[in-house]
């Protein structure tokens, strides 16, 4: 089957598993969870929680995940790819990626450190991802969406997105089952609780009104510019009569 393979890049703690979460509900569409997060341990030698499954569960070779990524067989006229910007490290050939269609989604980097944090205490630039992202879109191009957009209204940010895709919108991706997916990656046990309990889009993140720790304002400033340059192309949502209440 001929699928459109849609990657879509994205930092940590940034809607991304509720995103795959409302992807994975269309029937027309098959989900993939962060396939170069093995290939990205082994090259850093990071120590993440659940290290050691994740280099057990997946290929540790880049370029080896991004061919299958391109070219192997998809049984569904859609694929989402859930992709950590920081996992494509600067050494990886990006060629293959222009057999993709991609998208980005976009937070604002205080509510992102705050919910970093809270699992990993002094987190880095390189964590998570920025500048990578920033790269990407410059190279490829494709819809930007805010995590902000999508809680304050999921029903039109979605369908704007997926207008921008070439896909049509399914109101099925404003809500899905409770519980986790064979489809989540390993590595869930550590970080998904809060979208397990979900079961679509709330108007606000779990500890949205916390305050950012002080150590982490510096780091703070450093992202900002790889946001500001982003957010402009954020698309803003679109309404339609027949889109589902979603709260």
């Amino acid at each position: 089957m001929d699928a459109r393979r849609i990657a879509m890049w994205s930092g940590p703690r940034n809607l991304s598993t509720a995103m795959m979460r409302s992807f994975e509900n269309r029937a027309d569409c098959s989900v993939v969870d962060e396939p170069l997060y093995a290939a990205y341990l082994a090259a850093t030698g990071l120590d993440h929680p659940g290290r050691e499954d994740v280099l057990a569960a997946q290929p540790t070779d880049a370029a080896t995940v991004l061919a299958e990524l391109v070219h192997g067989t998809v049984t569904t006229p859609l694929q989402y790819q859930k992709h950590m910007t920081h996992h494509l490290l600067p050494d990886v050939d990006r060629t293959p990626l222009a057999g993709l269609v991609h998208a980005f989604l976009v937070r604002d980097p205080e509510r992102v450190l705050v919910s970093y944090a809270k699992v990993r205490e002094t987190p880095t630039l390189e964590d998570l991802g920025l500048p990578q992202q920033v790269e990407l879109f410059e190279t490829y191009g494709g819809p930007v969406v805010d995590a902000a957009d999508v809680l304050a209204d999921p029903a039109g940010t979605l369908r704007a997105l997926c207008d921008a895709l070439g896909i049509g919108f399914d109101p099925a991706m404003l809500r899905w089952p409770a519980g986790p997916r064979d489809t989540d990656g390993v590595w869930a046990p550590h970080w998904y609780a809060g979208v397990e309990a979900s079961t679509g889009f709330g108007s606000s993140s779990p500890g949205a009104g916390d305050p950012l720790p002080d150590h982490l304002a510096p780091l703070l400033e450093r992202c900002r510019p790889s946001y500001d340059a982003l957010a402009p192309y954020r698309l803003r949502p679109t309404r339609d009569p027949s889109d589902q209440e979603t709260r």
